[in-house]
């Protein structure tokens, strides 16, 4: 079958051409009427746009290239279904990367998405090496990082300090009167907010004259299975500890199990800590520590911000949007605001 042309749907909504192409593309200075009507004629006909024609002429498509490290857990999909969220209605598209964590495949999704001639670039972290900061600085669209305040952003910048989450549970757990803490963790080289929380952890550690008794780091990416595994090797070496920190919930999980196999009691005996506040967490056989990241609000906010951006207000560059994560899990301790997804501008 034939692919319909704009003039054809022009005709069919009784519109000159640039008239309904003005209307397909949401301009100001089309009536509400105007445009159903060739929404509607353009839906009856199938009538699919060339975004690249309109790309050459205006240097921009309607895309927003977003790039996250991975999709291997519901973390970085809950940020981009908010990401997705925040622009709906906005008539700009999403489209996603996947880096696995590797800095050169980043760099090389970073440019190919870029030849595509985004609207605006949505990057996990503050991390980048030089070559790809500099293509993201000579881009000449709006960069948002995301998830990570600890480093110097490039443009605009949504996210929470990995480090002070880190410094927050340790001071958490050390008030609830734990004192032999064990560290398991997995690719620190590779997932550096959870090196982060782990620095800021051992920092709190050290100004209460404490250490880990006992740290267990692997190279592969977490998962449950690692957790146990490691967990259950760990407390073979060492028994005697009373809390044990982790990269993230799904190692933590592992750990709850591990524990519930050697029939150790958690948390009266050990206090199982990790980082997320996966909905997973509220389906254990057992209570875990957490810090709840408000993921989806941070996509949200991130779009949010590119809609501003894009639109040209004078105000949405050089921002920076701080979330705080909420800790949960520990009897006694209360650290929920009144409304604990909301953020703040830094100053």
């Amino acid at each position: 079958m034939r692919k319909p042309t704009l003039e054809e749907v022009a005709i069919e909504a009784g519109v000159s051409k640039m008239t309904a192409s003005r209307a397909l593309r949401g301009s100001a200075d089309v009536s509400k009427e105007t445009r159903e009507r060739v929404i509607e004629a353009a839906t009856r006909m199938s009538y699919v746009g060339n975004r690249l024609a309109l790309s050459l002429s205006s240097q921009r498509t309607n895309l927003v290239a977003v790039v996250v490290p991975s999709m291997s857990n519901i973390v970085f999909p809950e940020v981009l279904a908010g990401i997705s969220a925040g622009l709906d209605g906005s008539g700009m598209q999403a489209v996603f990367g996947i880096s696995d964590y590797d800095v050169a495949k980043e760099r090389d999704i970073i440019r190919d998405m870029l030849s595509w001639q985004p609207c605006a670039i949505i990057v996990t972290g503050l991390d980048q090496p030089e070559e790809t900061v500099k293509l993201l600085q000579h881009a000449n669209i709006p960069v948002i990082q995301l998830m990570d305040l600890d480093g110097t952003p490039i443009d605009l910048n949504v996210g929470l300090s990995h480090g002070g989450a880190g410094e927050d549970m340790a001071r958490a757990l050390v008030g609830a009167g734990r004192r032999r803490f064990g560290y398991v963790g997995s690719a620190l080289e590779k997932d550096l907010r959870a090196g982060k929380r782990k620095a800021g952890f051992e920092r709190v550690l050290h100004s209460y004259g404490l250490h880990f008794v006992n740290q267990s780091v692997d190279d592969a990416f977490s998962s449950i299975a690692l957790g146990k595994r490691l967990t259950l090797a760990m407390l073979a070496a060492v028994p005697d500890l009373d809390c044990i920190y982790y990269s993230n919930d799904d190692m933590a999980s592992g750990g709850l199990f591990a524990c519930m196999e050697l029939g150790v009691a958690v948390p009266e005996k050990i206090l199982i800590a990790g980082f997320n506040g996966l909905d997973l967490v509220n389906s254990l056989p057992a209570p875990i520590a957490t810090s709840r990241s408000p993921r989806r609000a941070m996509g949200e906010v991130a779009a949010q911000l590119v809609r501003q951006a894009v639109a040209g207000a004078q105000d949405a560059r050089q921002k920076t949007v701080v979330f705080k994560p909420v800790i949960t899990g520990i009897d006694g301790y209360d650290d929920a605001p009144d409304e604990p997804e909301t953020a703040r501008l830094r100053p």
